[in-house]
């Protein structure tokens, strides 16, 4: 019998969700200051198998700390590709009021699928010890690159 990887944990969804967000992998609107941030991963069912196909919806605030809750900029949602793979281009958020930089994401495996929720956290950050929602178990793997940040995040979810 094979082993069961562990579940990527679930955090709240937040109070800034906004459904109906754009197709893109690029959710960088004009005018955004910030440091240019890749985020790629894997998205997988407890045995190891990729989720072709997978529905992923990111949200974010900006490089101030602000959410646009009138638009969509730093919004969209994507698929999978056939191995499981996504890839973000997007800008390193802001920490605001008590909560730690992160970046919100649902993940659906397949259609009619529970919708899974969490939040992606940056290593070494002051503020992840005192964000109430703070979970180390989606701590992304960031390298610095000479054009920004690449962060790496693979996810394992129930289908």
């Amino acid at each position: 019998m094979k082993s069961q990887l562990p579940l990527t944990p679930a955090v709240e969804e937040g109070p800034y969700y906004k459904a109906g967000s754009p197709e893109r992998d690029n959710i960088v609107e004009a005018g955004n200051p910030g440091t240019w941030l890749v985020l790629e991963g894997r998205v997988t069912d407890q045995e190891g198998n990729p989720l072709p196909h997978a529905w992923f919806d990111f949200w974010q605030a900006d490089g101030n700390g602000r959410y646009d809750n009138e638009g969509f900029n730093l919004r969209g949602h994507q698929y999978a590709d056939g191995e499981g793979r996504y890839r973000l281009e997007t800008i390193r958020p802001h920490e605001y009021l008590t909560r730690a930089a992160h970046i919100h994401v649902k993940v659906r495996g397949k259609e009619g699928s529970p919708v899974f929720t969490t939040q992606l956290y940056f290593p070494g950050e002051a503020r992840n010890e005192r964000d109430p929602l703070f979970e180390a178990g989606t701590l992304m793997n960031i390298a610095e690159m000479a054009d920004g940040q690449h962060a790496r995040f693979d996810f394992v979810i129930e289908t």
